[in-house]
């Protein structure tokens, strides 16, 4: 894995809290600060990678798909909707 040297400018409560924060999880400054920036990208990647899939979604035929897979067919046990989690939209719990 290459690596490369980056100084970044931290504001100075950001820099004491990232500080902190790295010695109370026993892990160097540098490794925090590389996990913190993995997570941001990975969350950006995926926020644009949703995006993407539902730029070309068919909501028409999703919905097709979804009326036809209950026809004649009788619940089972366990898909049971209590109300107070059907108010929550928390699915039964199995």
């Amino acid at each position: 894995m290459r690596k490369s040297n980056f100084a970044p400018r931290l504001q100075p409560s950001l820099f004491d809290e990232a500080r902190r924060l790295a010695e109370a999880e026993g892990v160097a400054l540098d490794q925090l600060i590389n996990v913190a920036v993995a997570e941001k990208l990975s969350a950006l990647r995926t926020e644009d990678y949703s995006a993407a899939r539902a730029a070309r979604a068919d909501v028409p035929a999703a919905l097709a798909i979804l009326e036809r897979a209950g026809r004649d067919k009788s619940p089972v046990a366990g898909d049971e909707v209590v109300r107070e989690q059907a108010a929550k939209g928390t699915a039964s719990p199995r």
